[in-house]
């Protein structure tokens, strides 16, 4: 069985991208929650009022994060904490070998780096600096902090741990899932002796201070070009990531000027030259973003980029649930979620099995990837799903493993496969290499590997370089 997407070109001539599948027909009778519920959302605007909707579905209001002021004004003094980035300012990439630091350097140089015609991929998410740090139990109890919780903090606050962060273990990075992808994309495709180099950027809001400096830095020597421009008298967003023995992690986020997202002249410019926009979930979670989520992917569409959401996570989409499906109902070509994100997206509870949650999703966009840890994954296409096993790995840090495997399922389209089995196997061995190991991000040396071996896998009928540049439909 074959399964079709048209995409319509913004090219003079229409491209036929088949995806190749082996399924019986679908079967949805184990889905219990009504599908016409969701038929409003799919390719139009929404008319309907909000508290229409709160009564057809289920939206959870959680006030965990009301108790904390971000905007609150105190006599902390921003550069108490950025000192702590000094002595780290360098040590992102210490699991790796010094030579792949020194290789991103001369590979990301910006004397050296033009800006190509039209972007493979635009990310549009938060950027934020993750200070990761191992504690033991009595440091969380000293501070207060409930362990293995997720909450936003203050600028008093944020300096508070940073500070009795200073005798322990801990590192800098350019942090974010959405970076996670784009670092792992670029780092593949810019490995192939076949086809063109996969040109990728990201576009977000940072401050003009140190910390601002450090995340477009290190996401340059990654080949990832921050396109924003930082901003003036603000302080950058971070996140506090504390790791305990047990490997619960304890995540302290500040948003700082990462919750402002301006749909500006310089976003609509890099919008419009763009093959794939990918809008990472969390900026839900941030006040008014909604507004530049949907122009951006309005003028992504109008100019025949595809539209790819990352679900990110669960409490995210129960507390934004209505503009999650004004995004995905109406703008999204792809999704990228594990299974109790898509669970949460459906509605549905628990008990509802992977294999059915994909393929429901599957019915209001065109391609759908839902990972279920050790158990594998499934894509799915126009209500029917894939299996994908697992690749085989001893786990080290499952921490980042859905952002490499969406890295896998968009080098996969942008080079043009059609066999959705193969494009899931290349997904599950991005995201068992950085399982693998301990970090997020996929090493520079085991990019090469991947890359080498994906061509295998490459069709050279189906190699091309403006696989993005169209739009998805259903047929």
């Amino acid at each position: 069985m074959s399964l079709s997407l048209l995409r319509v070109s913004s090219f003079s001539h229409p491209i036929q991208l088949s995806f190749q599948s082996h399924l019986p027909p679908l079967q949805l009778s184990n889905c219990r929650t009504s599908r016409s519920l969701f038929c409003r959302y799919r390719r139009r605007h929404l008319s309907c009022s909000a508290s229409i909707r709160r009564r057809l579905f289920k939206v959870s209001s959680f006030g965990g994060a009301a108790e904390f002021d971000t905007n609150s004004e105190d006599n902390h003094d921003e550069e108490d904490d950025e000192q702590h980035i000094r002595a780290r300012a360098n040590d992102e990439d210490e699991v790796e070998v010094d030579e792949e630091d020194e290789e991103e350097e001369e590979e990301g140089s910006i004397s050296s780096f033009v800006f190509p015609e039209r972007w493979d991929v635009l990310g549009l998410g938060q950027a934020m600096v993750d200070f990761s740090g191992t504690v033991d139990d009595e440091f969380l109890k000293n501070l207060g902090l409930e362990k293995g919780t997720r909450k936003l903090v203050n600028h008093e606050e944020r300096g508070r741990v940073l500070q009795a962060m200073d005798g322990c273990s801990y590192k800098a990075a350019a942090g974010g899932s959405l970076s996670n992808t784009l670092v792992a994309l670029a780092r593949l495709g810019n490995r192939s002796a076949r086809a063109p180099a996969i040109n990728v950027a990201m576009a977000g809001s940072v401050a003009s201070d140190l910390l601002g400096g450090f995340y477009r830095e290190k996401l340059r020597r990654a080949n990832v070009q921050f396109l924003s421009a930082p901003i003036k008298d603000a302080t950058t967003g971070t996140v506090i990531v504390l790791t305990t023995p047990d490997a619960q992690r304890t995540m302290l986020a500040y948003q700082g000027t990462s919750s402002t997202v301006n749909f500006d002249a310089s976003l609509a410019s890099a919008v419009s030259k763009t093959n794939i926009l990918v809008v990472e979930g969390y900026l839900f979670e941030l006040p008014d973003t909604i507004k530049a989520i949907t122009k951006a992917c309005k003028e992504a569409r109008s100019n025949g980029a595809l539209v790819a959401v990352t679900a990110s996570d669960v409490s995210c989409i129960e507390r934004h649930f209505d503009h999650f499906w004004e995004i995905v109902g109406n703008y999204a070509d792809l999704i990228f979620a594990n299974v109790d994100e898509a669970r949460a997206l459906c509605n549905f509870d628990a008990k509802e099995s992977t294999v059915c949650v994909t393929r429901y999703l599957s019915q209001f966009v065109p391609l759908v990837s839902v990972t279920d840890g050790i158990k594998g994954s499934y894509i799915g296409v126009k209500g029917e799903a894939v299996y994908i096993p697992p690749s085989p790995c001893v786990p080290v840090d499952t921490c980042g493993a859905g952002d490499a495997y969406a890295s896998g399922i968009l080098y996969g389209v942008l080079r043009g496969m059609s066999d959705l089995r193969s494009i899931g196997t290349i997904a599950a061995k991005v995201a068992a290499t950085v399982v693998a190991q301990q970090g997020t991000r996929l090493r520079i040396s085991d990019a090469v590997k991947l890359a080498e071996s994906f061509e295998f896998q490459l069709d050279k009928t189906t190699v091309r370089s403006d696989i993005g540049t169209d739009h998805i439909s259903s047929v």
